[in-house]
């Protein structure tokens, strides 16, 4: 197969979907990858890195997703990439349909074969391709917001960690997953006083076991919520319902109780966002305030740290990747469920049934195209349950 792996042009992002490691493994596999000029260069892969792993050099986007028949991204597709898509392109990347009307009408228009990183599931029903980005974005989610609560940036001059005789900062995490887990380890070690809310009782035992009953767990209501967030200097949104758009569990109303200059970073934004107040922000213009709090809100946080990223969903998405292409896109998803669940989109079809709710479309279920069938439904008002998050 032809592997095309072009250069992201998202705003302020440098990651790229494949490290030259990974390219070896395909060429070594007997498949054909063609690279664009510095799609590398912002995570420190130089082009000659590429050519030694096997790779061509291209010297335009549009030779890439011209002749590539795999196109293996980091972020979604943006309008000046719709029109070089083409009918069966296989497109390997994450997506984030649910609260973007636009992008899947063009996978739709395009009839691309669009597999969502963030809807794949492993043998354990967990996301394995959304994992070590959660983890960085976790993980960079206090950072960021400990950054942000300094007064020369804009917040109420906190230190998260406090000094002896001075209360330690209080950060408020909104689900105990993979980002919730991550940047509670973060703000456990600067020393804040950290409350992770869930609704699963049974993980809330497991976080209290993981940090020897150092972080406060509160189970979710409206009313538990309402009254963390009203003494929180830095609130973390970290709620998952796989592929569908994220509940809005703050609401501007609630915000009005916050401290001034308190900060919210919102994980979640890729997914609509679990505080009603969010929008997609920038890493060029990455701030705005609602109700006199800070919201950070960079839809691509992980693009800040491009090479630990790239490293960390190389080794994630390889074994996908490989597996697409050593046996082609229907061979490989009818023989794995978990990568069938990331079929998004497929001849013009779209085949995730929580994208479909979240835009009051038709749903094709992929089962039905893989026997020969074409039948349509209407998405259900069933919210598929969250494997993180509340």
């Amino acid at each position: 197969m032809l592997v095309g792996l072009p250069k992201e042009i998202k705003d302020n992002e440098y990651r790229v979907g494949m490290t030259p490691a990974g390219v070896r493994a395909l060429t070594d596999a007997g498949h054909k990858v063609v690279v664009e000029q510095d799609a590398g260069e912002g995570s420190g892969f130089e082009n000659a890195l590429y050519e030694k792993a096997g790779a061509t050099i291209l010297g335009s986007a549009d030779e890439v997703w011209g002749q590539g028949e795999m196109i293996v991204k980091v972020k979604e597709p943006i309008k000046p990439e719709y029109n070089r898509m083409r009918e069966g392109q296989l497109l390997f990347t994450y997506l984030h349909l649910a609260p973007d009307p636009e992008q899947t009408k063009a996978l739709l228009e395009r009839k691309v074969s669009a597999v969502a990183y963030e809807t794949v599931t492993d043998k354990r029903g967990t996301l394995p391709l959304l994992t070590p980005m959660s983890e960085v974005a976790g993980r960079m989610a206090v950072q960021v917001g400990a950054q942000y609560l300094e007064k020369i940036n804009g917040g109420r001059g906190v230190l998260l960690g406090g000094v002896p005789g001075v209360p330690a900062g209080r950060v408020v995490i909104l689900g105990g997953g993979v980002v919730g887990t991550n940047a509670a380890k973060m703000a456990v070690g600067l020393g804040a006083q950290v409350t992770i809310v869930d609704n699963n009782l049974d993980r809330l035992r497991e976080l209290d076991d993981i940090f020897l009953s150092r972080i406060t767990t509160l189970a979710s209501s409206r009313y538990a919520i309402h009254e963390a967030i009203s003494h929180a200097d830095l609130i973390v949104g970290g709620v998952l319902i796989p592929g569908a758009a994220a509940p809005h569990l703050v609401t501007r109303e609630m915000l009005k109780d916050v401290p001034n200059g308190a900060v919210v970073v919102d994980v979640s934004v890729d997914q609509g966002g679990c505080i009603e107040t969010t929008h997609p922000t920038t890493h060029s213009d990455p701030t705005f305030y609602v109700e006199g709090v800070l919201h950070y809100c960079v839809a691509n946080m992980p693009g800040a740290v491009p090479r630990t990223s790239t490293f960390a969903l190389t080794n994630a998405t390889l074994p996908y990747v490989l597996k697409l292409a050593n046996h082609g896109f229907m061979e490989a998803v009818t023989g794995d469920n978990g990568l069938k669940a990331g079929v998004n989109t497929y001849a013009g079809k779209l085949t995730y049934e929580a994208v479909a709710e979240a835009q009051n479309l038709d749903y094709t279920p992929f089962d039905d195209i893989a026997r020969g069938t074409t039948s349509t439904t209407t998405a259900n008002t069933t919210t598929q349950g969250a494997t993180t998050g509340i």
